[in-house]
């Protein structure tokens, strides 16, 4: 599936703005600028390297400026094609001669002007810090022109910007500052521009109430003279050095290796000619498209944008330096990765997709941190302790091993796993961290003081905008779900004692819940039993009795459940938070992070849930036939989600009034991950788990 956009998609700077690519690399790092080039956001880069995977992120290449001048003519005309917004109010204005911007594999972009063509395609290599850009330039005019980049770097943090006084120097390829190093290769003329610095403006920090501007500097200029009725590519490689193993360079002979300065040096001088750097850029991307192509062909989707998705879901993987497994981030560009984030999303992003070994590799680096029957919310850098804040993520840890021992057909998973997941079990009956302990009804108690231990975790100062405290609908329907799952386990493990206890504690938990969460006045489930107000909130949280594995209620009262979240709720890109009828509703996420914190839950639409209700709806209509059709017409809008905001992806959240701009994370693991499941079930039907 390609993702094509024309003129009328950037009418004016600001249109050009509102959508962005993402590449990334598998150690925490991307590549990601809007589709007219710019840098819209302080996150936004065109190599946000990691140096130790996945959180040590750092911009290195903040955005290429790039400049067509006529060499030939009487007086000197250049224009653009690059653009971006600066602080001073001027502006670059490329997009007016944007043609035509892709993406597939690697965004492309066609420009066209006097006669003059320039097709741009970048690439991120997977495993390296390493970026990549190509020229290929036509030039049918009679003049002969030369085509000017230059990169602006920082250097600097994730979210920092370059200081004013910060030094950047060049020793041959190689760019260093503040301890960093970059190497540059380019079949280009490399010139010294000195030391230039610019103040861009961010669109979208304005939006979110962050800091809306930052600073980059720029030391070098690369150039190619293009002769009239020539075609030519120029080729621009940026590279971390010191990180990676050696490996086959595009080349008859010989191997490149970036372990050293020394072999740097050499990559260099290996790499002099116009062929060699132009060569060693297009297998890059050939490679890019190979590995992508490989990853739809796994999956195995029908569905044009289910295999889109899969390949969008990869972007979420990524090795953790600090376990030696993997992980999933949970969202770009601003989060990293969380236990319950994980745990979420890794049906889709891994199961549904069949990367069983990336699953069975992540699901194994969480269960060497369980503490006292909790996984880790974050995990742990440098000398840090993991923080263990969340009711959820061990529950759904071994509603994942059931999701991955039945797809992968591996019961010694599970037989590996049991001792771990009998420990969650004890430490959630007995008592473990944040209140979160079995009482005498067998349902769940979480959270105390000013702890937020469910996804609805946001707290401001001494506020809790979604007080939780007691026992959550869906920490009590997941808690179910796991104790049906261990039944299943400890037979499967050999300890028929172990079984029937589990089998004793559920239908306990199954007669309780069905006694104390069903609201008959309003048809649906209680949010929380806390003796609040918050009880009987109308709130997404309660479709997940619906759509686990294994659930308690009677399918009329599920078939409820639904109706009132379609009712209440439902949005056809996400689940509102809140019943808008709800006098604490807030239906606009934006300003500054008071203000958006205090909306997050309050009715702003989340993606994610969507998945949870499509699998509820398929499951109350036995998957027959018109709900099949019904879901499959549903979905088809989706298509429009993913050619907004961040190309090809599926963002964290919209606006619970009126859900038109996708906001926060621009891609989120779990919104993929779980619309991943109900086009898993739409072509592959329901499973008997």
């Amino acid at each position: 599936m390609k993702w094509v956009y024309g003129k009328q998609d950037w009418k004016t700077l600001e249109r050009g703005q509102e959508n962005c690519y993402l590449m990334t690399n598998g150690l925490g790092g991307f590549s990601s600028l809007t589709m007219t080039g710019s840098a819209a956001r302080n996150d936004h880069a065109f190599l946000m390297a990691c140096t130790h995977a996945p959180n040590h992120r750092y911009n290195m290449v903040h955005r290429l400026s790039e400049q067509i001048t006529e060499l030939s003519s009487d007086r000197e005309v250049s224009w653009m094609l690059s653009s971006q917004e600066f602080a001073d109010g001027s502006c670059e204005e490329g997009y007016r001669a944007l043609s035509e911007f892709s993406y597939e594999d690697t965004p492309v972009w066609l420009f066209q002007n006097r006669g003059v063509q320039v097709e741009k395609e970048a690439v991120l290599v997977q495993g390296e810090n390493t970026a990549a850009v190509c020229y290929r330039i036509e030039n049918r005019s009679g003049r002969a022109v030369r085509l000017s980049v230059t990169p602006f770097f920082q250097f600097v943090p994730k979210g920092m910007e370059a200081e004013e006084d910060q030094v950047f120097e060049r020793s041959g390829n190689r760019i260093t500052s503040r301890g960093l190093s970059l190497d540059l290769f380019t079949n280009g003329s490399l010139e010294d521009t000195g030391e230039m610095m610019e103040n861009c403006f961010y669109a979208w920090d304005v939006c979110d109430g962050r800091r809306a501007t930052g600073r980059a500097k720029a030391l070098v200029r690369i150039c190619a003279d293009v002769n009239p009725g020539e075609k030519k590519s120029m080729a621009v490689i940026f590279r971390m050095p010191d990180e990676s193993p050696a490996k086959e360079a595009p080349e008859k002979s010989g191997d490149w290796e970036m372990s050293s300065a020394e072999a740097a040096s050499a990559a260099a001088s290996a790499y002099e000619t116009d062929r060699d750097i132009v060569r060693w850029a297009e297998d890059m991307i050939a490679e890019r498209k190979a590995y992508r192509k490989k990853l739809e062909r796994e999956a195995d989707f029908h569905s044009e944008m289910a295999s889109f998705l899969a390949k969008s879901a990869e972007q979420f993987i990524s090795l953790r330096e600090s376990t030696g497994g993997e992980t999933i981030l949970a969202g770009f560009p601003f989060f990293e990765d969380w236990g319950r984030d994980t745990m979420i999303a890794l049906p889709g992003v891994c199961i549904s997709t069949r990367r069983f070994e990336n699953a069975a590799s992540i699901l194994r680096t969480f269960a060497r941190y369980e503490k006292d029957g909790l996984m880790p919310n974050l995990f742990p850098e440098g000398e840090n302790e993991p923080r263990y804040n969340t009711a959820d993520a061990a529950l759904l840890f071994i509603n994942c091993v059931w999701l991955y021992c039945g797809a992968a057909e591996d019961e010694s998973f599970a037989v590996e796993m049991y001792p771990v997941m009998e420990r969650i079990i004890d430490g959630y009956r007995n008592g473990t961290g944040f209140g979160i302990h079995m009482d005498d009804d067998g349902l769940m108690m979480a959270g105390e003081d000013l702890d937020q231990v469910t996804w609805m975790d946001v707290r401001v100062g001494e506020i809790l905008p979604t007080p939780r405290h007691g026992k959550p609908v869906e920490i009590n329907a997941y808690w179910y779900n796991a104790l049906c799952i261990m039944e299943r386990f400890a037979g499967i493990a050999g300890k028929q004692g172990k079984a029937e206890e589990y089998h004793a504690m559920a239908e306990q938990v199954k007669t309780s819940f069905c006694e104390k969460f069903w609201n008959p006045e309003k048809h649906c489930l209680k949010d929380v039993l806390s003796g609040t107000k918050a009880d009987d909130q109308i709130r997404c949280n309660q479709i997940w009795a619906v759509s686990m594995p294994f659930t308690m209620l009677e399918r009329e009262q599920e078939k409820q459940i639904v109706d009132t979240v379609f009712e209440k709720l439902y949005t056809p890109y996400g689940l509102r938070t809140l019943d808008p009828e709800d006098p604490e509703f807030c239906g606009f996420y934006g300003g500054e992070m008071l203000e958006r914190d205090l909306a997050y839950h309050q009715g702003t639409t989340w993606t994610y849930p969507l998945g949870g209700y499509y699998l509820a709806y398929l499951k109350v209509n036995d998957y027959n036939e018109e709900a099949v059709r019904c879901v499959r017409r549903q979905v088809e809008v989706l298509e429009s989600a993913m050619r907004e905001g961040c190309i090809g992806q599926l963002p964290e959240i919209y606006d619970g009034e009126n859900p038109v701009s996708s906001k926060g994370c621009f891609a989120q693991a779990w919104s993929v991950g779980e619309m991943l499941r109900v086009y898993e079930a739409l072509e592959r039907g329901k499973k008997d788990r």
